[in-house]
């Protein structure tokens, strides 16, 4: 299970990066490669950010003091159509930068077909044709796929924690991967009323706030444009961190406990494209194309969302093995799934 839950998560990063053969090409944009790359990779880092956020919990009520459990789950979120592309003429791209064709301004995004994007032009400073690509293709994900290895352990007046962690782990050509992430539950009927909670009311409420960051690194085989040796030090690198805040309302029934979520969830992306790179210097290319190296070309560093989301799912209890379910509305809808070892409540 925590095989397949690492592969689902990481292979999409893999995905994304070999659906181009020519990544390290949109560093011939120059500066308006960031605005490219985050347009064309925005569904993946929001997708992969509900993931993070997903899963903390699937009852209101806290473990008891001592008492642990250890689940592992997965998380997709559904890609709309709406993000399956993205318009060209909508990025405020500069005047180096321009479609070969004004009537092919649509591209698809990492999640969206396998067919190649438009082809640019790109000009010197006055305006002179210098260079011409084609934005990546799409790696046909409708679905991003989250892991969620998570450790949760139960403190005192109805509170319990859950640290998240997967150790630096490198899965060859599909990169290397890590991830870290804490959160807390807080039992709010306890708190008020102790042992009497029970009696006020015919459920369990409680309010939670989880972090987690997930970190992912592959190295890119590079060939420089001019046959121009390079350090070989190219690699993409991603930052993935997600802020989950709920309320969560839940009745056990015997072994099955429904719950209903209501929160806000936030999600940030930082890295790019690292490394020295060969490219072409748009004021000295008058006659020929003229080259020059450039250090890390495309910085990524974006809020990916700010928004609601509810749950409703729920959690089965079968001695010592748990079977959680959930589906999520958010920024992008989403499912959750999973199982967990535990003892006690």
């Amino acid at each position: 299970m925590i095989k397949v839950t690492l592969l689902l998560g990481s292979v999409i990063f893999y995905n994304t990066a070999t659906a181009q053969d020519n990544v390290a090409e949109l560093a011939q944009v120059g500066p308006d490669a960031t605005k490219l790359a985050n347009a064309y990779l925005s569904p993946i880092f929001k997708g992969f950010g509900i993931g993070l956020n997903s899963g903390w919990a699937n009852t209101a009520h806290s473990k008891n003091l001592g008492r642990f459990d250890l689940r592992l789950s997965v998380t997709g979120a559904f890609v709309p159509k709406k993000d399956e592309t993205f318009d060209i003429s909508t990025l405020g791209l500069s005047n180096r930068v321009q479609p070969a064709n004004p009537n092919q301004t649509i591209s698809p995004t990492a999640a969206g077909k396998k067919t190649i994007g438009p082809e640019l032009i790109i000009n010197d400073d006055n305006g002179n044709e210098i260079d011409r690509i084609n934005l990546p293709k799409g790696a046909d994900v409708p679905v991003v796929p989250a892991p969620q290895i998570q450790a949760t352990v139960g403190l005192i007046k109805g509170i319990d924690v859950s640290l998240r962690a997967i150790p630096q782990i490198n899965l060859g050509d599909i990169g290397s991967i890590n991830m870290i992430g804490g959160g807390i539950k807080v039992e709010v009927l306890p708190l008020i009323a102790g042992k009497t909670a029970g009696k006020l009311l015919p459920f369990d409420l409680a309010l939670a706030l989880g972090y987690t960051q997930f970190s992912y690194k592959k190295d890119i085989d590079y060939t420089s444009p001019d046959n121009t040796s390079v350090k070989d030090n190219q690699e993409i690198e991603a930052k993935i961190s997600g802020v989950n805040v709920q309320a969560i309302l839940s009745k056990k029934l015997l072994v099955f406990t429904p719950f209903l979520a209501l929160g806000y969830n936030t999600s940030k992306t930082s890295g790019g494209l690292m490394g020295d790179y060969r490219v072409i210097d748009p004021t000295l290319s008058v006659v020929a194309p003229v080259y020059k190296t450039v250090v890390d070309p495309v910085s990524l560093d974006k809020t990916n969302f700010n928004s609601f989301r509810s749950d409703i799912g729920f959690q089965l209890n079968l001695a010592f093995l748990r079977l959680y379910a959930s589906y999520s509305v958010s920024e992008y809808n989403s499912f959750n799934a999973g199982l967990g070892f535990g003892i006690g409540k």
